[in-house]
């Protein structure tokens, strides 16, 4: 459920949209992943810091399923011909706004997710008598990694686009959970602003 918040005193529009366990898991990965680069030659480190990360990403799936709305993929995760037709609409500049992630977003997500489970478990491989020296699992590994690099590339491109596109620093909002949109653009907004100073009121669940 999404608490809304019209701010005269800020003139912005505050909704609450991630949830305690979406933004950890979030900066959780981010701090892993540098982490896991930089510790290759440390392979004591790099595996507990895999081992962490490769963690969050299955209770992340899970969260996926069972958690609130906008951490839920059925909220985000959109089939091909809606992206498409969000990309035709972004490109003529009349893409509507998401609360959560937009369709874009849905499928980075997916993508990252899928390429760190790939990178977690190949990981895991490694450490098994079974697949110990195997060339393809270390190259399917190695690969991983270079994917997860390009796909954080436009990972933060897309998220400075739509910053700035859209007047939200998503960045903050990922810290806080709280999304903050103009007063002047509230009629854009994905909902109503609650009327009346400092007033509030639940969209639905």
């Amino acid at each position: 459920m999404s608490t809304r918040m019209f701010d005269d005193s800020r003139r912005v529009l505050r909704v609450r949209v991630w949830d305690p366990f979406v933004r950890i898991f979030h900066w959780t990965v981010v701090g892993g992943c540098v982490l896991a680069y930089f510790t290759e030659d440390w392979r004591s480190v790099h595996k507990l810091v895999g081992y962490l990360v490769l963690t969050m990403v299955v209770l992340r799936v899970v969260w996926g399923f069972l958690g609130p709305r906008h951490a839920r993929f059925a909220d985000f995760v959109k089939g091909p011909r809606e992206v498409l037709a969000y990309v035709r609409r972004l490109l003529r500049g009349e893409e509507e706004r998401s609360l959560g992630h937009n369709p874009l977003g849905g499928l980075m997500v997916v993508a990252l997710l899928t390429t760190l489970l790939v990178i977690g478990v190949s990981g895991w491989m490694m450490t098994l008598d079974m697949f110990w020296g195997e060339d393809w699992v270390e190259n399917l590994h190695a690969s991983a990694v270079d994917v997860l690099i390009g796909l954080v590339g436009l990972h933060v491109a897309g998220v400075v686009f739509t910053s700035l596109r859209e007047k939200v620093n998503l960045v903050k909002a990922m810290i806080t959970g709280v999304k903050e949109f103009p007063a002047e653009d509230a009629d854009r907004a994905p909902v109503a602003p609650a009327r009346g100073p400092a007033a509030q009121a639940n969209s639905s669940p």
